[in-house]
């Protein structure tokens, strides 16, 4: 499906009568396609006219001081570069996490349990402090605010921590640290260490590359706020994209480049934004986005499936003694096609209950109770447990089941390396995060015969990890960029920018005061520049 612009209103979505009327000389559309920050200042601007007539006036001032505090919540979360009229689809999840946030602060409630789950998201580290002032307001009017957070920031600025581990899945499920910030920086658990400075996420990856030859050479990027702008980003190199919320930086990576490199190699429909050219496309001969989109959006996807894994397991099981003897082929132990699976539920192991106007509720299969599978299929067993019973196996359990079959341990090996070692192999796609879901992706790909010419292109790939899962992450990436791949990451992260050979840092601000080159170079050479917040940080 492709999206256009409405010839009629040209996207302006009101009758001619309705855009008739003006305020400040602007037609309400003109008004909302301005930032929160613009709107600030236009809004002062019109309370402070000498021209508006006292009774105009009367009217304009209660209404205009009920919009000003609505957008100073918006800038207070760090939303103070989105358009007013920015359609909610195209919002990331931390932006509309933080939108719903602004509308509580609105509403001035006491006594209220208010539960975030990791509000960071998508943040510059400059902005975080801006977040963190608004929670502590939250606070000082009565109410409690439990957040799930990794962002050392966030955890130093608590009242009261409570630490979850000591490792995930199996291994995790206990408090293993109760108390203040403080207190944890001399606790002996894996959080402590990270933010006392005994382990660091950046510790091993101190060797930065010098930009090589070829570069890939984007020319005249002017699409949303992007100034008309040229980046060079250097191949084989591992190259960070910073600026503070808002600058740019999807815009060029996601809109212009990954668009228009999936275009050229995959003939992909998307349509690029706005840019003259783009140099040095030949010396790739593959590219590679991995975002955080469902890797599927019902149960029967899972990380075995998508991965591939699953066909490997399902062979293994057809070649057992007892299916050949029965006369089972693959086909019996898919979930998805008629034979082995459970008829109830069609496979899916729930079934899902439609509430028309609510979000749809799954409930456990009652005939083969979330298992998938018909008894025949589950009486057919491999080194002792049968099919349902691998696909609830964890990728660490799994990883050493199956450390005989060497094409499977490559495959799970992988997912293990991005740190899913606690994912079940059978968990269904629409119960990962999107953090995990994107790790999975990088899992999958990077499984595949590595051609040394590919360019991965990432967008936040620290969302939802702990400090020493970003360092398992970080290993990863740069066993890639190792093999002559080019790994372009979009990243607040100030310990994984630091490891980068080439950053560019968009900015200086978000909005309309952004979109331009703050500077390009190494993190060394970005720490110098006083202009950057980025630099600040690092």
């Amino acid at each position: 499906m492709v999206i256009k612009t409405c010839p009629s209103c040209r996207g302006r979505r009101l009758r001619p009568e309705a855009l008739a009327v003006m305020v400040a000389g602007l037609a309400i559309d003109e008004i909302v396609s301005r930032s929160v920050e613009e709107n600030k200042r236009l809004l002062k601007k019109i309370i402070e006219n000498k021209a508006l007539k006292a009774s105009k006036k009367k009217i304009a001032q209660p209404i205009i001081k009920e919009i000003l505090n609505r957008l100073e919540f918006l800038t207070d979360v760090g939303l103070g570069y989105l358009s007013l009229d920015r359609s909610a689809v195209t919002l990331s999840g931390g932006e509309a996490q933080r939108i719903r946030l602004a509308t509580q602060i609105g509403s001035g409630l006491t006594g209220v349990l208010y539960i975030l789950d990791e509000p960071s998201i998508g943040l510059h580290q400059r902005d975080v402090s801006r977040l963190i002032k608004t929670l502590k307001y939250l606070r000082d009017l009565g109410n409690t605010v439990v957040v799930v957070e990794h962002d050392d920031q966030t955890i130093l600025a608590a009242d009261w921590v409570v630490e979850i581990g000591p490792g995930a899945g199996e291994h995790g499920g206990q408090a293993v640290f109760l108390g203040t910030p403080q207190q944890l920086k001399k606790a002996n658990t894996l959080t402590g260490k990270y933010l006392s400075g005994k382990l660091k996420v950046d510790g091993e990856f101190k060797k930065e590359r010098q930009a090589g030859k070829n570069f890939l050479e984007i020319i005249g990027a002017a699409e949303h706020n992007l100034k008309n702008i040229n980046v060079k980003i250097p191949l084989a190199r591992f190259v960070g994209v910073s600026g503070v919320s808002g600058s740019g930086k999807s815009t060029l990576i996601n809109d212009i480049l990954a668009k228009a490199l999936l275009r050229k190699f995959y003939r992909a429909k998307d349509e690029p934004g706005q840019y003259k050219e783009i140099k040095g496309v030949e010396n790739l001969d593959k590219v590679v986005v991995i975002d955080q989109s469902p890797i599927g959006r019902t149960p029967r996807s899972n990380p075995a499936t998508y991965t591939g894994a699953f066909t490997i397991v399902r062979d293994l099981f057809a070649q057992t003694q007892e299916a050949r003897l029965r006369g089972y082929k693959v086909g019996r132990f898919s979930f998805n096609v008629k034979g082995g699976r459970c008829e109830a539920c069609q496979g899916e192991g729930l079934k899902k209950i439609e509430m028309y106007f609510l979000p749809d509720v799954y409930v456990e299969c009652e005939e083969c109770h979330g298992r998938r599978y018909n008894k025949e299929a589950l009486e057919i067993e491999y080194r002792g447990k049968n099919i349902a019973e691998v696909l609830a196996m964890s990728v660490e359990e799994a990883l050493d089941f199956f450390r005989n079959i060497p094409a499977l341990k490559q495959k799970l090996k992988t997912i293990f390396d991005v740190g899913l070692g606690y994912v079940k192999l059978g968990q269904p796609a629409n119960t990962l995060s999107g953090g995990e879901a994107q790790r999975i992706k990088l899992a999958t790909e990077l499984a595949k015969k590595a051609t040394g010419k590919t360019l991965y292109i990432l967008d936040e790939p620290t969302t939802g990890l702990h400090f020493d899962d970003i360092k398992k992450l970080l290993g990863v990436l740069h066993r890639l960029v190792a093999r002559g791949n080019t790994v372009l990451v979009i990243e607040h992260n100030p310990a994984v920018l630091k490891t980068a050979d080439w950053l560019i840092d968009l900015g200086p601000e978000g909005g309309n005061k952004g979109g331009k080159i703050v500077d390009e170079g190494t993190p060394a050479q970005i720490k110098k520049n006083r202009r950057s917040y980025t630099g600040k940080w690092l």
